[in-house]
């Protein structure tokens, strides 16, 4: 049996950090402090989330993923079944804004996560000095 060497520190893999807001340092729940918003920093571990730069681009193409998605479902119901108008929006609202909501934490989790786990760092040139 292999064990790898993430597992050893605690950290846990990106796809896991994504999905369940976990701390890419340590692994515990600690990643957003609201449903899209990270937190300052791990209070389990101290590993400060300000210092990667996620920025908004999940955003805009998760949103433009989701709405495909739910227009083509959306369509696909209404042409099948013809149910009434209030149905539409009794169903599709909340199912939006759950899945851009979800999608947008799935993402920016992925993006900090992998950021953490590579190391990520702003660029600098060759010749100048490391902090």
């Amino acid at each position: 049996m292999t064990v790898d060497n993430q597992s050893q520190k605690g950290q846990p893999p990106v796809w896991r950090a994504a999905l369940f807001g976990l701390c890419p340092e340590c692994g515990a729940p600690t990643l957003f402090e609201g449903p899209v918003k990270f937190g300052d920093r791990c209070p389990a571990c101290g590993l400060d989330y300000g210092a990667y730069n996620v920025g908004d681009g999940p955003a805009a193409f998760l949103t433009l993923i989701i709405g495909a998605l739910l227009i083509a479902a959306a369509l696909t119901l209404d042409s099948l079944v013809r149910p009434p108008l209030w149905v539409h929006i009794v169903l599709w609202v909340p199912l939006t804004a759950s899945a851009v909501v979800y999608g947008l934490r799935v993402g920016k989790g992925a993006l900090l996560a992998s950021e953490h786990q590579r190391k990520a760092a702003e660029g600098r040139r060759m010749d100048e000095p490391h902090d």
